[in-house]
């Protein structure tokens, strides 16, 4: 009886560690990075915890570790440590940054270039989205999903209102270091300034910086309303997201938990869209409540001009295909 008891006792063990295999072992840890505060108001941050959220309801060998406010580095470092295979496994940023590594990229950071969010959807799901998405394969990255940003960009200004075009005329205004957003707000009139995400509040706060540029959300989240003061809806820029993993990493996943991944950024991708709007407003409605105050301005001739600078841009990054394809719907 005691041998059969003991014969029995195996067997449901063995059957208990069959059913569950990752019982005993190390889960593989995605290290996720990304430049906000560690806020639900940013885009970023959301996007890493239903990401964390997902993995951990349906991938058992993975979890999530989630690096904010660029605790692994500033966005290109980050990056560039990613080809390598070392640092971060993925993150997520504003694609402006990416066309360090691909050119071609910056098409999806043209001034003045989307007219809404269907607009962006239609291009990243088709065939502009897939084919950036697989020249970055061979720059070390993976996408595995395209995301929005929570509103258009505007121009901030610290201590400055700005009622009319040429009122941002001569402003030293933080940008992306990337040169297509330096050309950008250099062609409103601006003194585009580069500068890394991590260092704009105290440059903002000591009179480095006269504004800078980004969406309501993000203004929000990182708390600029405590050293900025004023806004002018100019919506220059959409900048979309790319959550992207080191391809040295990807390679690592079995086909299995590669799946997970993605079946993971899709619901990334499902939340983060549906948010985007009723994001924007609240971040508006938050900012003017800490006592901001934001002015519309005419921007018909910032648009006229930066035809010229989408055409001048692309072509010079050989992406005139890009941009024909995202102008034609």
């Amino acid at each position: 009886m005691r041998s059969m008891t003991l014969k029995a006792l195996a067997c449901i063990a063995a059957a208990v560690l069959a059913a569950a295999p990752a019982w005993g072992q190390t889960k593989k840890q995605i290290k996720l990075s990304h430049s906000s505060q560690a806020s639900t108001d940013s885009e970023l941050h959301q996007a890493s915890l239903v990401f964390e959220q997902e993995i951990a309801k349906t991938a058992p060998t993975l979890e999530v570790k989630i690096y904010a406010a660029n605790a692994l580095g500033q966005e290109r470092d980050v990056y560039e440590a990613m080809q390598l295979g070392s640092g971060a496994t993925c993150a997520i940023s504003g694609t402006a940054i990416l066309t360090n590594f691909n050119k071609r990229l910056g098409v999806l950071d043209l001034p003045f270039l989307w007219r809404d969010y269907d607009h962006v959807h239609k291009m990243l799901d088709g065939s502009v989205g897939t084919t950036l998405a697989k020249e970055l394969e061979g720059n070390g990255f993976k996408v595995v999903a395209w995301l929005d940003s929570w509103g258009y960009r505007n121009i901030i200004s610290a201590k400055k209102p700005i009622t009319k075009p040429e009122d941002i005329k001569g402003m030293k205004i933080r940008t992306i270091p990337t040169p297509l957003y330096v050309a950008a707000l250099n062609a409103m009139g601006a003194n585009a300034t580069p500068m890394a995400f991590g260092e704009v509040y105290n440059a903002m706060q000591t009179g480095v910086l006269d504004g800078f540029e980004h969406s309501a959300a993000m203004t929000y989240a990182n708390k600029f309303y405590e050293v900025a003061k004023y806004g002018a809806l100019t919506r220059h820029l959409f900048g979309p997201i790319a959550f992207a993993c080191s391809m040295k990493e990807w390679q690592k996943f079995s086909p299995d938990e590669q799946q997970k991944i993605l079946a993971a950024a899709a619901k990334v991708r499902e939340n983060n869209r549906q948010l985007a709007p009723v994001k924007e407003k609240e971040a508006f409605d938050a900012l003017k409540a800490k006592g901001m105050t934001f002015s519309e301005i005419d921007t018909s001739g910032f648009r006229k001009a930066a035809v010229k600078v989408q055409d001048d841009l692309a072509k010079e990054r050989g992406a005139t295909d890009l941009l024909n394809a995202i102008r034609a719907p």
